[in-house]
């Protein structure tokens, strides 16, 4: 299943993607489409958070939604007009969490390709660090160029949103409290974090974190340490790897994250880099005007231009 926020006039809409159209999953609960939440009367007004919040149950019943979207399509219903369905061009595309309850987890250093390139060692344990909610931006949302730095870099990543909460999380058990992956582009301003000896400031200007285009659940993307990567600045590869490339794969880093805290639904964790960043690369680092395109199989591709700080 392949969930997405939308922007409407009053806020944020919640959809999910049947066939290239969207279909909004507040609308079709309220139909009880398919017989979804068919015991619930109240208006639905759910949002990514609210939708995750309701686990298993919440996929459940969008899934029998969708079925019956599927099915009217197929027959030649015109599910279109009954304000369920809008085509995927009319809608525009917020972060899959427009405004996440607190901090994304982000990991530095995770590719030792990336390692080598930053001319670090290895790390012997994953290397987290953070940027605020404010951070986050659309998958076709603009990146600014904040007037705080003259270095900015980009960063493909695979991230991963927490569907179940839980503390101390196994190793084995940590697909399970995952709700589904999302691309991830962990912008970053170079000066900075050399200027701060740390990197959340370098990290953390608004529209440093492009994500999107939607949230693809688990079981839709299989195996996630095996999923090519890739990303390019006005066409031009810059970044090409396979996430199976990770020092720590995606159950070590929830484990070691969850040790003393606790994790909650909706918590979004990026997985790191590799090699490639401007920082190294012939091309240089971004300017403004470039187009930034990262992709992750599978999952599909977000799509920013750099522009100015207004």
């Amino acid at each position: 299943m392949r969930l997405l926020t939308f922007r409407t006039q009053p806020g944020h809409g919640l959809g999910a993607l049947v066939d290239g159209a969207v279909l909004d999953l507040n609308a079709a609960f309220e139909r009880h489409m398919g017989g979804a939440f068919e015991d619930v009367e109240e208006t639905f007004s759910l949002d990514m958070l609210s939708f995750l919040d309701l686990g298993e149950r919440g996929v459940q019943e969008a899934q029998k939604a969708l079925d019956e979207a599927k099915r009217l399509l197929e027959e030649g219903e015109n599910v279109y007009r009954e304000g369920v369905l809008g085509r995927l061009s009319d809608v525009e595309l917020a972060a899959p969490i427009p405004r996440p309850r607190k901090n994304i987890v982000c990991l530095g250093l995770n590719y030792a390709d990336h390692a080598a390139e930053a001319r670090r060692e290895p790390p012997d344990h994953p290397v987290f660090f953070t940027k605020p909610p404010t951070a986050v931006a659309g998958p076709y949302d603009d990146i600014i160029y904040p007037r705080a730095t003259e270095r900015l870099d980009y960063e493909v990543e695979l991230a991963f949103v927490i569907g179940k909460p839980g503390k101390y999380i196994s190793d084995g058990d940590a697909y399970d409290h995952i709700a589904g992956f999302t691309v991830f582009n962990d912008v970053s301003a170079r000066d900075l974090q050399r200027r701060h000896l740390q990197w959340f400031k370098g990290k953390s200007c608004d529209t440093f974190a492009p994500m999107g285009p939607w949230l693809v659940t688990a079981d839709e993307v299989g195996d996630p340490m095996g999923l090519d990567m890739w990303l390019k600045v006005n066409g031009e590869a810059r970044q090409s790897s396979n996430t199976g490339n990770m020092i720590f794969g995606i159950g070590k880093v929830l484990s070691v994250l969850s040790e003393g805290i606790t994790m909650e639904v909706g918590d979004i964790v990026a997985t790191g880099t590799p090699s490639g960043v401007g920082t190294t690369h012939p091309s240089g680092l971004l300017k403004m005007g470039d187009i930034v395109e990262a992709w992750i199989e599978g999952i599909g591709a977000i799509r920013n231009k750099v522009v100015a700080e207004g």
